[in-house]
């Protein structure tokens, strides 16, 4: 079984219709021992879900909280990435997925690459820039499908 919060479990226990004294008491236990840490949960749910799935820290934020992480420890493991790993993730998601797109117009490719990016929940100014560098660096025309204030 995969690490839970505190919170999921709190909720497989509602579910199970434990009584609340008793769940509190198993879950307030279960911290004691370890075995329930929503900081360890969120660290490693941040380096696990941006190394192996390319997620920005506002999509990993996204998902924590819906995991019921509380705001504080959303920040702090978020806080553990920082803007030159994220430029470096999106570039290479961007490098993998650009051979993909050869032959289409400039500007499908920019759509469908700063389209992917977003999914990942990477901001459009960072997209648009890391998508620019990546078709200028392979020689592409890209100056019309661009607005001066995305450079």
């Amino acid at each position: 079984m995969a690490p839970k919060t505190r919170a999921q479990l709190a909720e497989a226990l509602r579910k199970r219709e434990v009584p609340e004294e008793a769940a509190q008491a198993v879950l307030e236990r279960f911290s004691e021992v370890g075995l329930i840490d929503d900081q360890a949960f969120a660290a490693a749910w941040v380096s696990s879900r941006h190394a192996g799935r390319g997620l920005a820290r506002r999509a990993l934020a996204q998902e924590l909280r819906h995991r019921g992480v509380d705001e504080d420890t959303v920040n702090e493991a978020v806080d553990q990435l920082d803007s030159e790993q994220e430029v470096e993730t999106a570039r290479r998601l961007v490098a993998r997925k650009l051979s993909g797109t050869r032959g289409l117009n400039p500007q499908t490719r920019t759509r469908r690459l700063v389209g992917m990016l977003a999914r990942k929940g990477y901001g459009p100014g960072l997209a648009f820039r890391v998508v620019r560098e990546a078709l200028e660096g392979e020689g592409s025309e890209v100056d019309d499908f661009f607005d001066g204030d995305l450079r």
